[in-house]
């Protein structure tokens, strides 16, 4: 059974996706992964993905060079934690991982959920959440 509450600890938000599945990829001049029905994840940033112990591709989504994360299709999150620097460490069953670290200059990534929670890479602030909205 998927999680579904955030926890924040000292260093980091476990955000409560394992078990949700990828349900949609989407490409632009972002990189849009649909988990389930209630959560997205958007790049924007260059990210990474490769298998836990070896080399990690390079995504650059402003440049549509995302091919490598369509095997992520399907793939179940395992994972999913936001750094208060600002990065962001997704695990999946494939078994891939994608990390994007933070930017300096722009927003990396966000991860849109249930009820307006938000939690953005700000550019050289790390991590923003919004709380759900009541």
């Amino acid at each position: 059974m998927p999680e579904r509450e955030p926890v924040e600890d000292d260093d980091r938000w476990r955000l409560g996706l394992r078990g949700l599945v990828v349900t949609r990829i989407g490409v632009d001049f972002q990189l849009r992964l649909a988990l389930g029905q209630d959560w997205e994840v958007v790049l924007e940033a260059p990210a990474y993905l490769g298998p836990v112990a070896g080399p990690a591709e390079r995504l650059t989504p402003a440049t549509q060079d995302v091919g490598a994360a369509l095997p992520l299709f399907g793939a179940k999150v395992l994972s999913a934690v936001a750094f208060k620097s600002g990065s962001l460490r997704l695990a999946f069953d494939t078994p891939l991982m994608l990390t994007c670290p933070a930017d300096p200059d722009c927003e990396a990534w966000q991860i849109m959920g249930p009820g307006g929670r938000l939690f953005v890479s700000q550019p050289g602030k790390g991590l923003a959440v919004r709380p759900v909205s009541r």
